[in-house]
Formats: structure tokens, C-alpha cells, sequence
């Protein structure tokens, strides 16, 4: 099977098995997907679905989180890894979105990647969700799966692993495989015992198809 087959069957898989997939962050506007996403870094969506409900009453708006010191948001989001680090992040952007940008998030990846918490996965999860731009996200289950798969071959970095994948993957697709790739990572292709049982796309993994192959006598 050549690399571009396994592409399209994947495709035409997902579009069936996850017609629909999308963040499981919990936001209302770009804003507040903005700043899920920053405090998402290492943590769990559940976790910081729990802590954002009270974090967005207090701070609605990117001119009242402005106003903020980092030992105020900390506060609400002391639960969170990392919480002082990404306090100092919350309270530099949004003041960054008020003095750069008038307090609307930007939709080009280098000025989100100006914003302090910003890199480049945060940045490319902000251009396709909130505005359907082929721009790829490559996290650790992005990375595991496309590896194992056989999207990517020996990748070493997340930004090789993105360049691969948007080379084979139509344009108009690029913000829904983004949610594909990390949803199997999360549910069925997970780190330490994937459910290789239950995987639907089985068939077409490298991972799984050199566990079958019978070991050589010694």
C-alpha cells in the first residue's frame, strides 16, 4: 500500500466513523478558545473545562483579563499544571490582544505565535477551528498516531510531522483531521496499550500490521 492509499482510505474512514469532529474544549468565542487552549498544555480538557467556567465569568473579555494580574487569574486556575507559568501567559496575552490587535484574536499564524503562551500548535489550533484554515496541529497524539500509522516515516519534530501531513491531506480537510487524529490518539490509539481490537483503521497501520508478521526463529 503506497503512503497517499493509506491517506485516502483514512479520510474516507473518518468521514464516516467522526462525521463531526470537534475540540472538546468548552468556548464560546475565540477568546475563550484562545485561552482553553493555553491552559490546555499539558493538562487535560476535562480538567480545564473545570476550571474555565469560573475563569470566564470573571474575566469575559480580553480587556478584563488585561486588567488582571497573574496572581489574580492564578487563582482561578491553580488546579491547572503548570498554573503560574500560564497565569503570566493569560495576563501577557490578552494584554497583547488589547494593545496589538484591539482585542480580536488574529487569524494569522505568526501574530498568534506573538502572543506570550503562543506556539505554533497553539497558534494552528486557533487558525483551523475558529477559522477553517488548513493549518494542523500537531500534539502528542498527533505525533504518536501519524508515526504508528505510517502517515509520517522516522519523524523526528512536531513541525516535520505537520508538514508531512498537510502535504497529503486536501486543504478543505486539514482543520477536521486535526480532531480526527486526536480523538483516535485519545480513545483508541492510546500510548502505553492502543486498542488495536477495536481500531477501525487497523487494517491500514504499519504498527499493527508488523505485530502480526511472524517473529523469525532464532
Amino acid at each position: 500500500m503506497t503512503k497517499q492509499d493509506r491517506f485516502k482510505q483514512l479520510i474516507a474512514y473518518f468521514e464516516v466513523a467522526r462525521p463531526t469532529a470537534q475540540s472538546e474544549l468548552n468556548y464560546e468565542n475565540p477568546f475563550q478558545l484562545l485561552v482553553a487552549v493555553i491552559l490546555s498544555a499539558q493538562c487535560t480538557d476535562k480538567r480545564v473545562n473545570m476550571v474555565t467556567p469560573a475563569l470566564f465569568r470573571a474575566y469575559p473579555t480580553p480587556a478584563a483579563m488585561a486588567q488582571a494580574s497573574p496572581e489574580e487569574i492564578f487563582e482561578y486556575i491553580k488546579s491547572i499544571s503548570y498554573p503560574n507559568n500560564k497565569a503570566k501567559h493569560l495576563a501577557g496575552m490578552a494584554r497583547k490582544l488589547e494593545s496589538d490587535f484591539g482585542g480580536e484574536v488574529p487569524s494569522d499564524i505568526d501574530e498568534l505565535q506573538s502572543l506570550p503562551g503562543v506556539g505554533r500548535k497553539t497558534a494552528n489550533v486557533i487558525a483551523s477551528v475558529i477559522f477553517n484554515l488548513p493549518a494542523l496541529a500537531v500534539d502528542t497524539h498527533v505525533f504518536r498516531v501519524a508515526n504508528r500509522i505510517g502517515l509520517t516515516h522516522n519523524s523526528k519534530t512536531p513541525l516535520q510531522t505537520e508538514r508531512e501531513l498537510v502535504k497529503h491531506i486536501p486543504a478543505e480537510k486539514i482543520p477536521i483531521a486535526h480532531h480526527w487524529l486526536i480523538l483516535h490518539g485519545r480513545y483508541v490509539c492510546q500510548a502505553r496499550k492502543p486498542h488495536c481490537q477495536e481500531c477501525g483503521i487497523a487494517h491500514l497501520c504499519q504498527m499493527h500490521l508488523s505485530s502480526l508478521k511472524p517473529k523469525k526463529a532464532q
